[in-house]
């Protein structure tokens, strides 16, 4: 029976095409394996080879095999004298050759099991790395790919925030991926990815594990350089006094930007769906005290009620894209852009806001632009300092490349951070003055809750030599 076991696997096409496979796939993913120990970088596409697409081969390869040799068996059962064949190969063990057999097919299922379970694993954790997330989809997933790997959480893998811990956000991660897989091979992804607010996981759950609310209080300072638009590019100051606050220290308690989330405190409020328009706004506080607060002709049925947390402020806590005006103002103060070009800041603001349909047309358009305007109106400056007006070009095209996407749609507008108020509504979108209750008592707007101004755009405020006498 074992001879005709073994006739049924090496006399039909089809195991002996599941063979070929897995033997292949085997062969290939040892390989590769190698190679990528030895440290060779072959980029996502490797892994996806190794851990994904080869181990599919592979076990689509040992499901032919006895696929074929069922079919077969049926076949040789149909010829004339075949009546008396078993449907199902019979293995007799009082035969030597027999266990021979018996124990190389047993030797060749661990290996297969060993191979599978390994390719398993290294599959699972390749899928969560942030190579895959970014690189694997590039022109997708660009533009977060590129603000991930400049932001405070640069070394936090895209799973620890998006999927976190438990088997329930795993399996459901994955089922989005799988119609995510779909839409980017059929071309249904929209553009720009419009951000996963409705997808994400409670921020106690992820956030809360590195960012818990008595882990940042008190005060801090934060100092902000500003550039005017006049020929000097005339440097202004401003500092901040940011009261943080937060809950169970002792220090100002409940107060602070951090009163929000408070144990003493319950925020509920209504918004359209991407939460930029807020209609009403529900308040408890320890004792019980309800207030209800609500804008002029509130939509009676649309939005959806939420409850506060940490990613309705810091909604861009890792794919962050700078504003035009903030972001020449740091290539200044870093001295990538000279600041002594006549009206530099002016003008890169000006060449920067243009659209572009790539980064290489970008990086073009903004150099001819920039060296057109000192040609034009400071020809002798132009020719002196050609190098510095080329580095400030450079500058503003690599400010560009990583902020503006145009095959996604990507503009500087496109993602708001709500973190403050001077790059978009952010903190009055419920601070506003509309937001009122029945009896027209209006919601806290009270800057100095959340901080105290030191200085405002001054030049060389006396209050820095005071923090820095040196």
């Amino acid at each position: 029976m074992l001879k005709n076991f073994l006739a049924s696997i090496t006399r039909n096409g089809i195991s002996l095409a599941g063979t070929a496979l897995s033997l292949t796939a085997l062969v290939l993913i040892v390989c590769l394996f190698i190679i990528e120990k030895i440290g060779y970088a072959g980029g996502p596409y490797l892994g996806i080879l190794t851990y994904l697409i080869l181990p599919m081969i592979f076990i689509i390869g040992l499901v032919l095999i006895p696929i074929g040799s069922l079919l077969h068996r049926r076949k040789m059962r149909r010829l004339e004298g075949g009546e008396d064949m078993p449907a199902l190969p019979v293995f007799d063990l009082n035969d030597d050759k027999t266990r021979r057999w018996m124990l190389i097919l047993f030797g060749a299922t661990i290996v297969n099991v060993v191979v599978l379970a390994g390719a398993t694993y290294k599959g699972v954790h390749y899928m969560e790395t942030t190579e895959f997330c970014g690189l694997t989809c590039h022109s997708v997933m660009e533009p977060e790919h590129t603000a991930h790997a400049r932001s405070p959480h640069s070394r936090v893998s895209c799973a620890e925030c998006h999927i976190g811990t438990g088997a329930d956000w795993f399996v459901k991660s994955k089922l989005d991926g799988s119609w995510q897989l779909i839409a980017v091979a059929l071309d249904l992804y929209p553009r720009p990815i419009p951000t996963p607010l409705h997808d994400l996981r409670p921020a106690p759950e992820t956030c809360e594990q590195c960012h818990w609310p008595t882990k940042h209080v008190g005060d801090k300072l934060r100092v902000f350089r500003h550039f005017e638009d006049d020929e000097q590019n005339t440097e202004l100051t401003t500092a901040l006094l940011l009261r943080v606050g937060g809950p169970g220290t002792g220090i100002r308690d409940g107060s602070g930007i951090h009163w929000h989330v408070s144990p003493d405190v319950d925020i509920r409020y209504r918004s359209d769906e991407t939460r930029e328009e807020v209609w009403e706004i529900e308040y408890t506080n320890a004792d019980g005290t309800e207030k209800h607060f609500s804008v002029r002709n509130t939509p009676e049925e649309e939005g959806v009620w939420r409850s506060m947390d940490c990613v309705d402020c810091h909604n861009r806590p890792t794919h962050i894209y700078d504003s035009p005006g903030p972001a020449i103002d740091n290539a200044i103060a870093d001295g990538r852009i000279a600041r002594d070009l006549p009206f530099v800041k002016r003008e890169s603001l000006r060449i920067i806001q243009a659209k572009y349909e790539s980064h290489e047309a970008a990086r073009g358009g903004i150099a001819a632009e920039l060296q057109a305007f000192y040609a034009d109106n400071y020809a002798e400056l132009a020719a002196a300092r050609a190098d510095d007006v080329a580095a400030a070009a450079g500058a503003l095209g690599d400010i560009y490349s990583v902020n503006i996407f145009p095959q996604m749609e990507v503009w500087w507008d496109t993602y708001p951070n709500h973190i403050g108020h001077e790059q978009s509504d952010g903190c009055f979108r419920c601070h506003k003055r509309s937001m009122r209750t029945a009896e027209r008592e209006q919601v806290s707007n009270d800057c100095e809750t959340c901080h105290v101004l030191l200085a405002e755009e001054e030049e060389n405020p006396d209050i820095l030599s005071v923090l820095n006498p040196q």
